[in-house]
């Protein structure tokens, strides 16, 4: 039986980390680049005796004997393994195997370790054999063999097309070993294998100590206590066991440093110390790799500068920063390799020490081993110190899902006892199956338990027992089982522990039947096997109280075997690192990975892509109403989402994140030399609101400072001022609200209107009255606010109140950021895109082209690149080194609209997917094994290719794009491509006609306006507001409140430009109408009432009215008829207090009526009627109060005493009356000169009102564009558990509610009566004037107990406080 290469090994995804360009990685780059100098000077020993100063590239097959090299057989003796030298023509030109199968290798012994960077093949001179793909092997010994990886898998190399062509490929990871195997996978289809090769690399050499599990070796400091600020310590390990402590230091303040072998993982743990509750905040802890138990070796370099530390295992690095405050490591005596501190100090936690061999040890310059050899270092505990690695080898077996291992064991005989260990990450498998004398047995995984099944057979009755126990065994862990059984007995055990054991006291009589299959089963038989076959590790077998003996088995001598590879276990942690970003928890199989990534906000096939929109602006223009949002500013970034308040308005969209400090925080007892500071937290990380405040057009958060002798910014000169706030970036500021930055002024001292002109705060003057000093801070580069420093409050009397507003950032630059280009030539150019591992990019283009390059970025071979091919085809192709990838979505309409469409394109380990306005989408799974980086040097170009293809030329061009791209992103960071259009030639920042794309969104006839960086709804000419017209405004009607609107150009003099345009565009041509279109909504609970009427000159008329029964009438006056045309539209009763609408429309005699949600019924004037609505007048709305005739039977049934209710979303031919009314108060209330005691609008305008009217929506919810439900709504909050960590602000949606109005209309016009009361009494008992001179509220001092609110309202006007005043009373 012939010894298996391993078919098995397949490849899966590399686990590597996603390098994010964090803004404090790039900050510590630079910090550290110096002293990272230093660092390296120290490592370069790492590799022990490697040369530094030449390239390690030195031919290492070639100088080698004969003897150096064996194969696993040949085909003759001209084809021996020594003539298979690079480019030598000796023997038969080569090596060849007997057989050209699976089960063949070359190896070579480079007589001693040796640093090997490259391997080059052959094929076999002047012939038809050669090797197109293989495998490389290494190890120190012949033995316990392991694969080479690269790219996170075993690795195939491509080898060679003909016989003479060499092939050579440079390790990426470069290896270190002293026997190289080459496993042929594929060769010539016209030949056989055949094989010359080169080994390139250079001479290894460096000391190394076994470490026996007792021993360890002790670093004595130079000093008694060691106060460190940088360290860099390196080593090499190599073990077989998955527990032990590698070095250990620590100090009696606390500071440790352990770096520890956990679970087959490295785990480091370091503090340095904290302030806070002691040390134990300051303790960090991080683990990498997976599978350290392998007994090969590994490298670790631990580099630290203050809190900055680097984390290397096998050239894989994590940055991570310290927890605590402080920057040394201090520790006392001595650093021990090898376990904890041998002198007398207990073994904490059950640790074991390190037993395996170390090389190479580091530590600040200082060569541990070095020091050992020459016994410069205390190792007494060492029973016996060697300097040679002392293996103990197991002899694994490596299974896949095609193997099996058959070994022989005792026959005829009434015990079963089996043992041995295995790993693997599969949930089932089938681990052992032994056919006995008459029955079966089986131990098999399933799910992640070890399953035992016996069946018996005895005279023609079946006897069964099945025994189960462990959980969690598929973990890649070695795990060790035990079975014995036996007549009436069984018992199996997990990992040795009793805890484990289970048995089975089944009646049972068990005869062995002498075979055992491991790792699969393939033959028929009576009870067949739950599981086939098994896909893991082995090792440590024994049968039948019998080690097997595997390297018999090798040799054939001994049993038999099928697609297994001995003395090799290729297991790989695919989660370690893990590729599943954001949080995303990662699950493997052995062939495979996949990232569950259920509440991270993110989603992909390695959790990359974040759900969430980037900010309110990206809400609002997808037709979202104000609400809470979470939002993602950076995307696939490392910032995390997080939740904000969004207010969408007409013209502008409000980001809010609300802090928690209470309003008028009370501060006492603090002065310049010992300062309360008052920390400010938010509902987000600082670092998730300064990606708001950064991409933000304007930003704002008001602050104020209420005072009681308590001074502020120690104003006028420039002396250091009582109080201060820290903004972003931790510094301080001495300006206030209302103030700028240099300015250690307050508002008021800007405006000059201070309390005390001498004094640019109102609380520096000192006084004995409350006093307040507030104003809005816009300098958003420093905001928000994170702390407030105040320093006078400790004088007897003196006090003060502090106020931080929420955070409010209005608009996105970001989401606007935008380029034209205007030639097919024209582009812009940025740094090269790193995305090696994952790559996103999303961005809105439009054009009227049908085709052109987006973007694309070159390397060596490596590019990629997005393009619109066709008008209605989009391209997503690159290349990571496996050959060119494209995918292509295709749109059932033109591209080339010129309207807005979102691209976005991801590329990661698992797979690579295009989108096209979230409705077409192309995905593509990545190869089962191939290269991972995606590897560029180029510039990035945007706008045109980075090369002219041959596909260019044939267009005519170098498809260049012409049109507009914005909101271009690339792993979560925003390209300014506004910023690089104002220099680049062909090219211009911005773009315009976004109402082309967004205009849809403005509803009921608002008309889409356009804006450099957005657009807006303009409602002005419907009945609807907000920023997509689609909230209703209405009023609530009083009891004789009516609305008027006159349509006579008479009524209009002195009306705006834009009043008297509007009227004349809808009325000049009919003023003898045939054709109305009327639609409101109505509320109430009164009947009978007039909702509408429309006058006119003559005797013509439309009224829309409730009976009083509640039903709708609506009745038509048009003279031909004797009586008006009725059409009762509704009997039921509608005065029921439910909303209601109406929508009506003639056409000279079809009147069509639609009510509520009911179908539209459709009636016809009779024949005799007149179809023009005659010179008309005056809409009313309400109430009818007009000079001219009115149908005496709706003054004396309807008109009195008037509707009562609310009327909403009024419009009458284009007409929003009702909007209109309300609209022109707001105005002339808001302008002093316009005010008018009985509350009548502007005369100018067509629109007046008599009454109370107050402003509803009458109960109206507002229009979601567009509508989706809740369960696949990925934005709202209720598909989300995530809590704020304490209460937030919402977004209150405009209008009141109806009841609430009036309950507060009524509570208010209460106390104010009281108030009134009050007021007269106390001028009456204290009816004397006189003037006083103070610098306090008058009265405070009264009472000593007065509360501080109590004395802000008897204040008096702070403006002239130090004038001679008079007492008023109101």
């Amino acid at each position: 039986m012939r010894l298996s290469a391993p078919r098995l090994l397949h490849r899966g995804p590399a686990p590597a980390p996603k390098m994010r360009r964090l803004r404090s990685a790039q900050t510590l780059t630079l910090l550290l680049s110096s002293v990272f100098l230093w660092i390296f000077c120290q490592v370069n020993g790492v590799h022990g005796a490697l040369p530094t100063t030449q390239k390690c590239d030195e031919t290492l097959a070639s100088p080698l004997p004969h003897t150096a090299f064996t194969s696993s057989s040949v085909f003759s003796n001209g084809y021996a393994p020594g003539y298979a030298k690079l480019n030598r023509r000796g023997g038969a030109g080569g090596w060849s195997p007997l057989d050209s199968d699976h089960y063949q290798w070359l190896q070579v012994d480079l007589g001693s370790r040796r640093q090997v960077s490259g391997i080059a093949t052959q094929g076999r001179y002047s012939s038809s054999d050669w090797t197109t793909r293989y495998r490389l092997l290494y190890s120190d010994k012949g033995r316990n063999w392991k694969p080479y990886h690269q790219d996170g898998n075993i690795w195939a190399f491509s080898g060679n097309s003909n016989s003479e062509s060499a092939v050579r490929h440079e390790l990426q990871q470069g290896i270190v070993a002293r026997f190289l195997r080459l496993i042929p996978l594929a060769w010539s289809e016209e030949g056989r294998i055949g094989l010359r090769i080169e080994v390139y690399g250079c001479s290894y050499w460096a000391d190394v100590i076994n470490f026996d599990g007792q021993g360890v070796i002790s670093y004595r400091f130079k000093v008694k206590k060691m106060k460190i600020i940088k360290d860099v310590i390196a080593l090499r390990f190599k073990t077989s066991e998955s527990e032990g402590v590698i070095l250990h230091g620590e100090g009696q303040q606390g500071d440790y440093i352990t770096l520890e072998l956990r679970m087959a993982k490295l785990l480091l743990q370091i503090n340095l110390g904290s302030n806070q509750y002691g040390s134990i905040m300051g303790h960090t802890s991080v683990t990498t790799g997976s599978l350290l138990d392998d007994n090969h070796w590994h490298s670790v370099v631990i580099e630290r500068y203050r809190r900055n530390v680097n984390f290397t295992l096998d050239r894989h690095t994590q940055h991570f920063r310290t927890n605590g405050e402080f920057d040394h490591l201090d520790l006392d005596y001595e650093l021990s390799f090898g376990g904890m501190p041998y002198s007398g100090k207990p073994v904490g936690g059950g640790r074991k020490n390190f037993k395996g061999c170390m090389e190479s040890i580091n530590y600040n310059g200082d060569n541990i081993t070095d020091l050992a050899r020459r016994k410069k270092l205390d190792t007494s505990s060492f029973r016996n110190l060697s300097f040679s690695c002392m293996e103990t080898h197991t002899f694994p077996v490596f299974f896949n899902a095609t193997s099996f291992l058959q070994l022989p064991g005792r026959a005829n005989h009434n015990t079963v006892s089996v043992g041995f260990q295995f790993r693997t990450w599969n949930p089932d498998g089938l681990l052992l199956f032994s056919n006995l004398d008459d029955g079966t047995l089986e131990i098999s995984l399933e799910d992640s338990k070890i399953i035992v099944h016996i069946n018996v057979t005895k005279a023609a009755k079946n006897y069964r027992a099945d025994l189960a126990s462990g959980s969690g065994l598929n973990d890649g862990q070695w795990h060790a089982i035990r079975l014995v059984a036996k007549e009436n007995f069984a018992m199996l055990t997990i990992d040795g522990e009793e805890m484990s054991a289970v048995r089975s006291t089944s009646p049972l009589s068990i005869t062995t039947g002498g075979t055992y299959h491991l790792g699969g089963y393939f033959l028929q038989t009576l009870f067949p096997p739950s599981q086939r076959s098994f896909q893991g590790c082995m090792q440590s077998i024994v049968v039948d109280d019998q080690p097997a003996d595997l390297q018999a088995l090798e040799k054939g001598t001994v049993g038999a075997f099928e697609n297994v590879s001995l003395d090799m276990c290729a297991i790989i942690d695919r989660c370690m690192p893990n590729h599943c970003e954001h949080g995303g928890r990662c699950k493997q199989t052995w062939d495979s990975f996949s990232c569950t990534c259920d509440g991270t906000g993110y989603s992909g096939a390695t959790c990359h892509t974040s759900i969430y929109e980037p900010s309110c602006e990206a809400y609002k223009h997808m037709g979202r109403s104000s609400d809470t949002y979470w939002i993602d500013p950076d995307g696939s970034g490392p910032l995390g989402p997080f939740r904000v308040n969004c207010n969408m308005t007409e013209d502008k969209v409000w980001t809010t994140v609300v802090n928690n400090l209470p309003p008028k925080t009370i501060i006492t007892g603090s002065s310049r030399e010992r300062r309360t500071v008052l920390q400010v937290n938010y509902s987000a990380s600082m670092d998730q609101v300064t990606a708001i405040t950064t991409s933000a057009e304007y930003c704002e958060q008001q602050i104020a400072y209420s005072c009681r002798m308590s001074r502020l910014l120690n104003t006028p000169g420039d002396g250091t001022p009582y109080t201060w706030w820290v903004g972003r970036g931790s510094e301080k500021h001495f300006y206030w609200g209302g103030s700028g930055p240099g300015i250690q002024k307050c508002a008021c001292g800007i405006d000059r209107n201070c309390t005390d002109p001498k004094y640019d705060c109102n609380c520096d003057a000192d006084a004995k009255q409350w006093r307040e000093d507030s104003g809005l801070l816009i300098y958003k580069e420093h905001l928000p606010v994170s702390q407030v420093a105040v320093g006078d409050t400790n004088r007897p009397g003196s006090e003060a109140k502090i106020t931080v507003g929420p955070l409010r950032c209005q608009g996105d630059d970001n989401y606007w950021n935008a380029a034209s280009f205007t030639t097919p030539s024209s582009y812009l150019h940025f740094a090269t895109f790193h995305g090696e591992i994952s790559a996103d990019i999303s961005f809105y283009f439009k054009t009227s082209a049908p085709y052109g390059v987006f973007l694309e970025n070159l390397g060596n071979t490596d590019f990629i690149r997005l393009e619109l091919k066709s008008p209605k085809v989009v391209s997503f192709s690159f290349d990571v080194g496996n050959g060119p990838v494209e995918l292509t979505v295709h749109s059932a309409t033109p591209l080339n609209d010129d309207q807005w469409h979102r691209v976005m394109a991801e590329r990661n380990v698992k797979e690579a997917v295009l989108q096209l306005d979230q409705t077409y989408r192309a995905s593509r799974l990545a190869p089962p094994q191939g290269h991972t980086r995606l590897e560029l040097f180029s510039q990035l170009y945007v706008g045109k290719p980075a090369s002219l293809t041959c596909q260019d030329s044939a267009a005519g061009g170098q498809r260049g794009f012409l049109g507009c791209i914005r909101a271009l992103r690339m792993n979560g960071i925003t390209l300014d491509l506004e910023e690089r259009a104002k220099v680049t030639p062909g090219v211009k920042p911005g773009c315009q006609g976004h109402c082309t794309s967004f205009g849809m969104y403005c509803r009921n006839g608002g008309k889409c306006v356009e804006k450099y960086n957005g657009y807006l709804c303009d409602c002005s000419a419907t009945a609807y507001d907000g920023p997509f017209c689609t909230r209703d405004v209405g009023g609530f009607f009083e009891a004789g409140t009516l609305v008027k609107y006159n349509f006579l150009p008479e009524a209009l003099a002195g009306a705006s430009k834009d009043t008297k345009a509007l009227t004349h565009q809808l009325m000049s041509h009919e003023v003898n109408l045939t054709k109305e279109v009327v639609a409101f909504s109505f509320r109430t609970f009164s009947a009978p009432a007039i909702l509408m009427y429309l006058s006119s000159k003559t005797q013509d008329y439309l009224a829309v009215v409730l009976r009083q029964n509640g039903s709708l009438q609506v009745r038509y006056s048009l003279g031909g008829l004797k009586e008006p045309f009725v059409i009762e539209v509704d009997q039921r009763n509608l005065a029921n207090g439910q909303p209601h609408s109406i929508d009506m429309t003639r056409d000279n005699r079809t009147i069509t009526i639609q009510l509520d949600h009911y179908p539209p019924v459709s009636y016809n004037l009779p024949d005799a009627s007149d179809t023009r609505l005659n010179l008309v007048k005056t809409l009313f709305l309400g109430k009818v109060y007009e000079t001219g005739h009115i149908d005496p039977v709706l003054i004396e049934r309807y008109n009195t005493p008037g509707f009562v209710g609310c009327l909403s979303r009024v419009q009458f031919n284009g007409i929003a009356a009702l909007k209109s009314a309300l609209r022109t108060s707001t105005r002339a209330q808001a302008a002093p000169a316009a005010a008018q005691p009985d509350k009548q609008p502007a005369a100018a305008s067509p629109a007046s009102y008599q009454g109370n009217l107050v402003e509803s929506n009458c109960g109206a919810s507002p229009l979601t564009i567009p509508p989706m439900s809740a369960a696949t709504d990925p934005w709202h909050l209720d598909n989300t558990d995530a809590e704020f960590p304490f209460n937030e602000e919402r977004v209150i949606p405009d209008g009141v509610n109806r009841d609430s109005a009036i309950i507060g209309g009524i509570i208010a016009v209460v106390i104010f009566t009281i108030l009134c009361t009050l007021v007269f009494l106390i001028r009456y008992m204290f009816r004397h004037k006189g003037t006083y001179h103070t610098n306090e509220a008058k009265g405070s001092g009264e009472s000593a107990t007065e509360s501080a609110d109590t004395a802000i309202i008897g204040t008096d006007n702070p403006e002239t406080i130090d004038e001679s005043k008079k007492e008023w009373f109101i």
